[in-house]
């Protein structure tokens, strides 16, 4: 394919259409939307669940608690850049495979500053799994029924990273990460997650990024994977007959796609309607790239990712970042909105329109919209502050 040629308006609705965020690719399929864009975004408690009703016709939140907790066709394991995701069951061993390497060390340094020896660790967790027979628990039951003072979230984080324990749904609703643990051999007895190749594993899951999310740069996949860029760099070379180059106008650089998308982004047109999205913090789309110029103005960098590169709520117009949203419980239950710019009175109704949607999906209540005036950049906040981001404003 030539380089240079292809518009960034158009590239940006292909991957709109990719992300299954346009009213004609939205669909009924839980399971086909997290396989579709690489995975659920699991640390913040709301965000798999708001993802999802951006992308589904008819998303109700007990629909992802069902298929996490009753078909368990759904598994959280931590991922790429050591991150919480919640994949399609047949993807945790890919994902375990792929990343195993660069995870297991951090539970482990933690478990050691938490001064928790190999020996006491050795025995905890036999404990530990000898307690989860054919039940859960939370960290806090474990503890009280082993009378320990050992830190007990500090093991069963480091036995879910060695595929020992899977983090459950939490029994405290849809807004909290107080997991349940349940043993991996009890509750995907026929998942196996030791045997897979990892280098196989890490080809697959980068042909799942670029099919996600390409075209995208080298410096892309390495930030989104959390992969050495020298071990990106053997992956790409295994992969070099089904990927292609390309040029996007308005932005520097190689991007990289799938062979099998070159049809697809030549035929790409500029969205003939409008198309608007709230996505929620640490949308998969929103922390897919370390470049964001693709979508968002420079100016306007610091009101939408934080000093760590995490992405706050934010409102698209036509694959555009042109503001950001919170939800606010003050006195009554309301969506706030920060534009950066005018937009059209057309896009002003649809933003308002998919925030009281987003409101009572969070509330389960109809919801007030409210527009904000001023926002502090998220890097002039504390930490954690792209959470909450116009809690001042």
């Amino acid at each position: 394919m030539e380089t240079s040629n292809i518009d960034l308006n158009r590239v940006n609705h292909l991957l709109l259409r990719k992300q299954q965020l346009t009213a004609d690719t939205r669909c009924d399929d839980l399971i086909r939307v997290a396989r579709d864009i690489a995975g659920l975004h699991g640390t913040n408690a709301m965000s798999p669940y708001l993802s999802l009703f951006a992308r589904m016709r008819q998303f109700q939140k007990k629909d992802l608690e069902t298929e996490l907790a009753v078909t368990r066709s759904l598994g959280r394991i931590r991922f790429v850049r050591r991150t919480i995701y919640i994949l399609p069951k047949d993807m945790l061993p890919v994902a375990y495979a792929a990343t195993r390497e660069m995870v297991e060390p951090l539970p482990r340094d933690y478990r050691r500053t938490r001064g928790i020896s190999p020996e006491e660790y050795a025995v905890m967790s036999t404990a530990i799994l000898e307690q989860l027979k054919g039940i859960g628990m939370t960290a806090q039951e474990i503890r009280k029924v082993l009378q320990t003072e050992a830190n007990v979230s500090a093991i069963v984080n480091l036995m879910c990273d060695q595929g020992l324990l899977v983090r459950g749904a939490s029994r405290s609703g849809w807004r909290s990460i107080n997991h349940t643990y349940y043993r991996f051999d009890e509750h995907f007895p026929d998942v196996t997650l030791e045997g897979m190749d990892e280098a196989e594993a890490r080809v697959e899951i980068i042909r799942r990024y670029l099919a996600a999310f390409g075209p995208a740069t080298e410096d892309d996949i390495v930030w989104w994977t959390g992969l050495r860029r020298t071990d990106v760099r053997h992956v790409l070379a295994r992969m070099k007959d089904e990927v292609l180059t390309t040029g996007i106008a308005e932005l520097t650089g190689e991007f990289l796609l799938l062979r099998s998308d070159e049809e697809q982004l030549k035929m790409a047109k500029d969205a003939q309607a409008l198309v608007t999205n709230l996505l929620p913090v640490l949308d998969p789309y929103l922390m897919a790239y370390r470049e964001r110029d693709r979508y968002l103005d420079g100016k306007w960098y610091e009101h939408v990712y934080d000093r760590s590169g995490n992405a706050t709520s934010t409102i698209l117009l036509n694959g555009r970042i042109v503001g950001v949203w919170d939800f606010a419980e003050d006195r009554e239950p309301a969506v706030k909105l920060f534009l950066f710019e005018e937009v059209r009175e057309e896009a002003l109704r649809e933003i308002h329109s998919e925030a009281r949607k987003t409101g009572k999906c969070i509330a389960d209540k109809e919801v007030e919209v409210r527009e904000s005036d001023a926002m502090l950049p998220l890097t002039r906040r504390t930490a954690g502050g792209y959470m909450s981001p116009l809690k001042s404003g």
